[in-house]
């Protein structure tokens, strides 16, 4: 069936001034943009006094299990987002080899959650994309091969470096998974295995990725004390592999960091002016949101999930983690230092015994289980082998405006979708449109759409998305300009937004007045021959 979009303002991704248009969609494409009449027939949406925008990208989502047990990812779809980018901080689903299914489960919990309710089997990307296909998404998938099981799979879980044979392994892999239609690699060098690894190694696997014109997207090794050196490994793996370089949530944590951000953006536009492809994407929110065990050094994580657990259960050296914790470690991101026992809160855990925690600061854990916070904070991730979410406060509204107003920037999610989660799960593109346009003024509406539509499409080399224009997919957002906000909090974070009023993935009318339909029409999105296409 055809649909006519009427009366609405066009603002079609480009950055260009909205104007008002008709837009035709036939089957899954945008068929025509203009003076268009309604006929016998059409489905017609009338957009009066709305903008008709291009559905919003996401290029950092945790959807990767949740995505084949609630395949409509209603969180996403419901603030606008229509393609969404899996895969993230290199560790994900795929590839798994079956021998490593047990201690990878427990290894992804904390990010990505678990289930019983799967198939496990699925061994690599290839493997992976199929189940996503076979559960008929609500939105549009893209994969990020990530690092983390490239490691797994070519030399196991153990902190060392690779020998010759298997860095020849890990660059085989990783060209057999760009061959499924990974539009790049990710890795997370703050997460096990990842954090193992030194430069030679993540370069060798980006010489690949860069013969696809593929992507890497780094959670970079610091986002604190040491970031200035961490931004420097960074380019120098995008100078010597020749890939392109996307940071994920950039950010500078702490605020005896702060003094760092000019020498940040120095750094940024220095690698663009020696030819070095540059983006990065951010959420709008002055905290963050990961697995808690981050908060133990380094050295508690080697060897995988199952070393942690017993490490905790050994009290001398649960001593020497809080004094690691106390006085920290040369390089290492310590997430306690820079938000604090009280600034950090639990959201999310496994088991029912310790559902009282969720929504608890670790000084408020310590409290209620009537102990020392950081032996109540030990305890807890023991009990839930280490599945335990986190969201931690790290930064200014200043710094977060700075960084949105770059133009290396975009906009995503991030958020982990367990338990009690961070807002932005709910809420991180409608409150660009509310807060940051409406309210603040730090962006016009067509920076901001531009910023959540064409420049990530561009980003990651897709095909036919990121802008209303005729030929191009019909992945496409309606949203009141005047109301659109997030409403998620904090301590009530399962809040869909207000403002986003229809929403249509390939042509399929997902979300009507503001209300999802149960439509699924998202495709998996694969590279071939260096674009990402359906």
């Amino acid at each position: 069936m055809k649909k006519l979009i009427i009366n609405g303002t066009v603002v079609d991704g480009t950055g260009k001034p909205g104007y008002k248009a008709n837009v035709l969609v036939e089957d899954d494409k945008i068929a025509a943009i203009g003076d268009i009449q309604p006929a016998e027939g059409m489905e017609v949406i009338d957009a009066a006094g709305l903008v008709v925008a291009p559905g919003f990208i996401d290029t950092h989502s945790h959807s990767d299990l949740k995505i084949l047990e609630e395949p409509e990812v209603a969180p996403k779809v419901m603030q606008g987002i229509t393609t969404e980018i899996l895969g993230q901080d290199g560790i994900s689903m795929a590839p798994l080899p079956v021998e490593y299914i047990s201690p990878w489960r427990k290894n992804l919990a904390g990010l990505d959650g678990d289930s019983d309710n799967i198939n496990w089997e699925f061994k690599n990307t290839e493997g992976y994309l199929a189940m996503i296909d076979a559960v008929k998404p609500g939105l549009n998938e893209c994969y990020l091969v990530p690092h983390g099981n490239i490691r797994m799979e070519a030399m196991g879980l153990e902190n060392r470096q690779p020998n010759e044979e298997e860095l020849e392994k890990m660059r085989q892999i990783t060209r057999r998974e760009m061959e499924a239609g990974a539009v790049g690699l990710s890795t997370g060098l703050i997460y096990m295995p990842c954090a193992y690894s030194e430069s030679k190694e993540i370069i060798e696997m980006c010489k690949v990725v860069a013969e696809y014109d593929g992507i890497f997207v780094i959670h970079q090794r610091s986002e604190a004390d040491t970031i200035l050196d961490s931004m420097e490994e960074v380019i120098r793996i995008g100078r010597e592999s020749g890939v392109k370089i996307h940071y994920s949530h950039f950010k500078v944590c702490g605020k005896k960091n702060w003094d760092k951000i000019d020498k940040v953006i120095e750094l940024l536009e220095k690698a663009e002016a020696e030819g070095i492809r540059v983006s990065f994407d951010q959420y709008p929110y002055v905290a963050g949101s990961t697995m808690l065990g981050v908060i133990l050094p380094p050295w508690v994580h080697d060897g995988g999930t199952n070393k942690v657990i017993e490490r905790l259960h050994d009290p001398e050296l649960r001593k020497k983690m809080v004094y690691d914790i106390e006085h920290g470690i040369p390089g290492w991101d310590n997430f306690v230092e820079f938000a604090g026992l009280d600034g950090i809160f639990v959201t999310s855990v496994k088991t029912q015994k310790n559902q009282d925690a969720v929504g608890l600061s670790l000084t408020e854990l310590g409290k209620l289980r009537g102990k020392d916070p950081y032996e109540a904070t030990f305890d807890l991730l023991m009990e839930e082998e280490n599945a335990v979410g986190m969201v931690d406060f790290y930064g200014t509204e200043e710094h977060v405006q700075l960084f949105m107003k770059r133009p290396e920037m975009n906009a995503c999610t991030d958020g982990l979708l367990g338990g009690k989660p961070h807002p932005r799960v709910y809420g991180a593109f409608p409150r660009i449109l509310g807060k940051y346009v409406r309210e603040d003024k730090a962006l016009t509406l067509e920076e901001a759409v531009y910023k959540m539509t064409r420049k990530p499409a561009t980003t990651f080399n897709m095909e036919g998305r990121g802008e209303i224009k005729v030929g191009n997919y019909a992945d496409i957002t309606i949203f009141n300009p005047d109301t659109v906000i997030d409403k998620g909090t904090f301590t009530d974070p399962v809040q869909f937004p207000e403002g986003i009023e229809y929403v249509l993935v390939n042509g399929g009318v997902t979300v009507t007045n503001g209300k999802h339909t149960g439509n699924r029409s998202g495709v998996v999105l694969r590279q071939k021959d260096k674009k990402v296409v359906k």
